[in-house]
């Protein structure tokens, strides 16, 4: 069976994905002021589907060191909406020789990303091909971040949503958070965790979330570089994942999700548990949040992806063997109309969520539609009883009967 057009093998095993952000080119400086106005008015309105850099996938991973023939490589892929396909090959392959990128951080702005590697951290740029159908590329810059270097392992990274700040949690537990691009040091833990697992920041930038490899959450201050709360597990949970979220009034909320299956959620006010929800029956492995707050994903170790509307916490589709191998990497596109996962099986996906955000709001008007349809059959049973009865009347009666009918009838109206 042949696979699906938004499904391909690239031939490298990925630890992460990501959707690379708006990156083209400005426009000319000498330009009228009047077709600056207009151009930036157009930017506003266009759709991300518009936008050919917002629909490429930065995908990174590899076999490590050793001599496994296994590439290590940072690739692109381009994703075509108006025909939920994956380009079979990348657009572009940064090949990164015997080091691993383990981990990545897309820049917000477009300024780049940052990926990590057995014991450094490297930032790479975007390179835009000028043509009429745009491609995007990476290239390893010439910037070296020195206080990344010769760190160690780091198994987290994250920037806040201006991309003003960067936050990296290593292998030995240590927790560093910098402003950006000037990387001068906000928060320097030596101990945050016994291993930093996950990292990410509220959407106004005041909190910073950490996971280790087991025991408590900690969100951080990042004005007071302190500890503002601790998110205790209730007996069994292992944390694995966390994303922050809007809500409705504006407000945001904490997920974290349980290795279990069950997706925890924290008031961001009080740092108080509000309630658990088992979501999968299988380990939970990839976890993200859509940026309009409406959708949760998960990837299970069975290679399958549940996506979840966050307003009921009810699954809403369930996509069995997304993937062959488990998934390790999930993430909505800056529009939330598409979800990137990846796997140690070389593959990756695009799903579209149009449809699950728009059957989601007709659920109701299918009920009630069902339930239409029942009172219509009761009464349409109950007629088609009372036929059957009157048909049985009728056979039951003879001519002489009838004549007795009549005789009855005339001899009331004598009377």
């Amino acid at each position: 069976m042949e696979p699906p057009s938004n499904y391909q093998k690239y031939g490298v095993p990925f630890y992460v994905a990501a959707w690379a952000p708006d990156v083209r080119k400005s426009q000319p400086r000498d330009q009228d002021d009047d077709d600056d106005d207009q151009s930036k008015a157009q930017t506003e309105t266009e759709s991300a589907h518009s936008h050919p850099n917002q629909n490429h996938v930065v995908l990174a991973g590899g076999g490590g060191e050793g001599r496994s023939g296994v590439p290590n490589a940072i690739l692109v892929a381009q994703f075509d909406p108006a025909s939920v396909s994956l380009s079979h090959q990348p657009v572009a392959k940064l090949d990164t020789g015997s080091d691993l990128p383990y981990r990545m951080a897309v820049h917000p702005g477009g300024d780049g990303l940052i990926c990590s590697f057995p014991n450094s951290c490297r930032w790479f740029e975007w390179d835009e091909e000028s043509s009429e159908d745009p491609k995007l590329g990476l290239t390893q810059s010439d910037r070296v971040l020195d206080q990344l270097v010769d760190v160690g392992q780091q198994l987290a990274l994250a920037f806040n949503k201006e991309g003003s700040v960067l936050a990296a949690g290593g292998e030995d537990g240590k927790l560093r958070v910098f402003k950006w691009p000037s990387m001068e040091i906000i928060l320097n833990e030596a101990q945050a965790h016994t291993t930093v697992k996950q990292l990410d920041f509220s959407p106004d930038g005041k909190f910073l979330v950490s996971l280790g490899s087991s025991g408590p959450g900690r969100v951080w201050d990042i004005t007071s570089s302190t500890v503002a709360a601790s998110l205790p597990p209730e007996k069994d949970e292992v944390f694995c994942a966390c994303r922050f979220s809007l809500i409705s009034d504006g407000n945001y909320i904490l997920y974290i999700a349980d290795k279990s299956g069950s997706i925890v959620t924290w008031n961001t006010t009080t740092w108080k548990r509000i309630g658990s929800k088992t979501i999968a029956r299988d380990i939970i492995c990839a976890f993200d949040v859509s940026a309009d707050g409406k959708l949760l994903a998960c990837g299970t170790t069975q290679g399958d992806l549940v996506i979840v509307n966050s307003t009921r916490m009810r699954i809403q589709k369930v996509v069995k063997k997304a993937h062959l191998g488990f998934v390790t990497a999930l993430s909505f596109s800056r529009d939330s109309r598409a979800l990137a996962s990846a796997s140690l099986d070389s593959s990756a996906r695009v799903s579209t969520l149009e449809d699950e955000k728009k059957t989601g709001g007709l659920n109701i008007w299918i009920v009630i539609f069902i339930i239409l349809v029942a009172i219509c059959c009761i009464f349409l049973e109950r007629i088609l009883r009372s036929c059957r009865r009157l048909i049985l009347k009728c056979k039951n009666l003879t001519a002489p009967g009838v004549e007795r009918i009549l005789n009855s009838k005339r001899s009331a109206w004598c009377l």
